[in-house]
């Protein structure tokens, strides 16, 4: 079973349609978002949800205050003013270092284990899917990616797959060192602009530190042509292979909006444009 990762580098370049886009098309599949922060694949996949999990990553302080004397310890020690006038926790401000238990001499903190978010088991017309939401404002994002990787790669081999497709976070951070776990093929989604052309770089030097194979698709052609070759000589030096080009083109929004992939809402056009590239993947895969 291979696993293939798409990333970007930063967001708004196309990677979740081009990832909707390859998922209907070629073999059995099981689909793994690991952008948890922002996820939207499945605006596109519609997918039922099988199974639902929580997800549970450090911890959330309470003050008991028939335990409480009151010395301040904990607002002294506290250094991020989570803790209000009348020794309770302020939750948005908590960040679940532990310190105000350390500090306490009434033990009157007690720690809970803090649910960040959740994440899903579902089907899709395409095959499994695995996705999840981080709670608004909650941190350890990269272990939820995690979480979503082991899932993926756990239902892959339960099914029988033969690809894992990852519709990868955004940046060169946590969440996508952790999207990029055990990947067999990094696809770089890159947009002809400056800033995606600077962070295309940048994500590349993150797949060569690991030793990952990478390529290249070149999507939104025709609205800068100078950066588009820039892109093309980036990819010659560092010997990437472009899989393909796809232009800029309405009929991607149309799809969304349809909730389909660019292949099933234009078959014709975009769609033998995403099989080309598909087959040209497979071959240098």
């Amino acid at each position: 079973m291979k696993q293939l990762v798409v990333i970007s580098g930063k967001g708004g370049t196309g990677k979740t349609s081009v990832v909707a886009a390859l998922a209907s098309v070629g073999p059995k599949k099981v689909l793994a978002d690991c952008d948890v922060d922002a996820a939207d694949l499945h605006l596109i996949l519609n997918p039922t949800i099988l199974e639902t999990n929580d997800f549970v990553s450090g911890v959330h302080p309470t003050i008991d205050p028939e335990l409480c004397v009151q010395c301040g310890l904990c607002v002294e020690h506290c250094k991020f003013e989570a803790i209000s006038e009348n020794f309770s926790i302020i939750p948005e401000k908590c960040e679940g270092c532990g310190v105000c238990a350390f500090v306490c001499p009434a033990k009157a903190v007690t720690e809970h284990p803090r649910n960040c978010g959740k994440w899903f088991k579902s089907e899709t017309r395409f095959g499994t899917m695995i996705h999840a939401a981080l709670g608004i404002g909650e941190e350890n994002s990269g272990k939820l990616v995690t979480t979503v990787r082991n899932a993926s790669t756990a239902a892959g081999e339960e099914n029988g797959a033969e690809i894992v497709l990852v519709d990868g976070s955004p940046g060169v951070g946590c969440p996508v060192i952790a999207s990029l776990t055990n990947a067999d093929l990094a696809v770089f989604v890159a947009e002809p602009t400056i800033s995606a052309v600077h962070d295309l770089k940048r994500v590349h030097k993150l797949t060569e530190h690991f030793k990952i194979p990478s390529m290249t698709i070149i999507n939104k052609c025709g609205i800068n042509e100078d950066q588009e070759n820039e892109i093309r000589r980036f990819c010659l030096e560092k010997e990437i292979l472009i899989v393909g080009e796809l232009p800029y083109d309405m009929g991607f929004t149309k799809a969304q909006l349809a909730g389909l992939s660019a292949v099933e809402f234009d078959p014709d056009g975009l769609g033998k444009n995403i099989k080309s590239i598909w087959e040209k993947m497979e071959k240098n895969f």
